[in-house]
């Protein structure tokens, strides 16, 4: 039995059942990183069980996990290319300018190597579905009783998934996600800005690009954003930072242009021990660290920032070793300037290194 399965703590209190557990998990000969969650899954679903969950109970959490299961392994295979999730209205018309907007922001993202995710839906979705086209879109459409049937630019195609629970298909939006782009919308538009810019002032979610886009004269997201100044930070519900998650614009160039720049020098994170490690694509100088430990010192729980290789756990996980990391003491707060730190990162000039294969990490 494996090292890691010996620590395993989750049990079902059965010792023959547990046991049995283990036969099962040693018979598929799974990678040892894995057969340890693998066991715990199993675990879980006997636990539920033996606990006396209601039938109910059970059906949901099958059905949630059926859901993943089957989104992973569409995802799975296109790993490799950036994605930025489209919101917005299932009502827009195929006459109004936002719909344009919206076909002429996902085609100019699919030209800069990303692929499009949407609901799958009508509208602001269709169009985003349209102007990406059939190849490089994904639809996470949901069973609702009017409204949301897949439109023809994703029909039939194998990206296409549907759930029956709101919640899975968020998880899916967000996690498959580099980038987010927000049209107006009704209330499920709104439900998802907030719940994005929730994920990434908590920090359950790494910080993201997130644009949100209106036609030239719009006032849908000048107002959201007048609406979240006035009401919110001048009441001290959040803070000036907190205004740094997103950008609004009315141009599909100055869009991409936001997105494409948080992955200049940026590649992604990760948190280690004690430590956050920004991966980086250029190994900037000591006047820059300088600079960073000078003007985002605010962010430090102790110590300054330090340019370093691989952490072990990173190592032993391999990784993305290749890239130097900017490794520093988070205070686990302050995530608006944290959002401003990778802007920093991502003006500055350094020694080249080669990038390597998208990576996408959420906080757990």
């Amino acid at each position: 039995m494996e090292e890691s399965r010996e620590k395993a703590k989750f049990s079902t209190y059965i010792e023959e059942l547990d046991a049995a557990v283990d036969r099962l998990i040693d018979e598929c000969k799974l990678p040892s990183q894995d057969d340890c969650l693998i066991r715990d899954m199993i675990i879980t679903a006997l636990k539920m069980k033996l606990e006396e969950n209601a039938t109910l109970d059970l059906k949901i959490a099958m059905m949630a996990l059926k859901e993943m299961r089957y989104a992973f392994k569409v995802f799975k295979d296109y790993q490799r290319f950036k994605k930025v999730t489209v919101f917005g209205s299932a009502r827009t018309e195929e006459s109004a300018p936002e719909y344009g907007l919206a076909r002429d922001f996902a085609g100019a993202m699919t030209q800069h190597g990303y692929m499009v995710i949407t609901g799958a839906g009508g509208g602001i979705m269709q169009a985003a579905n349209e102007g990406a086209g059939k190849e490089k879109s994904f639809g996470l459409n949901i069973r609702l009783p009017f409204e949301q049937r897949a439109n023809r630019f994703i029909l039939d195609d194998k990206k296409l998934i549907i759930f029956k629970y709101f919640f899975t298909r968020k998880l899916m939006f967000v996690k498959e996600a580099d980038a987010f782009a927000l049209f107006p919308g009704g209330y499920g538009t709104l439900n998802e800005a907030i719940e994005i810019l929730t994920l990434i002032q908590t920090g359950k979610s790494t910080p993201l690009p997130i644009v949100m886009m209106d036609v030239p004269g719009g006032t849908f997201w000048k107002s959201f954003v007048e609406y979240v100044k006035t009401s919110l930070m001048d009441n001290k519900y959040i803070s000036p930072p907190d205004l740094n998650y997103f950008y609004v614009t009315d141009s599909v160039e100055s869009a991409c242009a936001h997105i494409l720049h948080f992955y200049r020098n940026y590649h992604s994170m990760r948190v280690v021990g004690r430590f956050m490690a920004i991966r980086l694509k250029t190994r900037p100088d000591e006047e820059f660290l300088k600079r960073l430990n000078r003007d985002f010192g605010d962010i430090l729980k102790e110590g300054e920032f330090h340019i370093r290789g691989p952490f072990e756990e990173e190592l032993s996980d391999t990784d993305i070793v290749e890239l130097p990391r900017l490794a520093f003491m988070f205070d686990g707060r302050s995530f608006g300037r944290l959002r401003s730190l990778i802007d920093a990162i991502n003006d500055t000039k350094g020694d080249v290194v080669f990038p390597t294969e998208r990576r996408s990490f959420i906080f757990l």
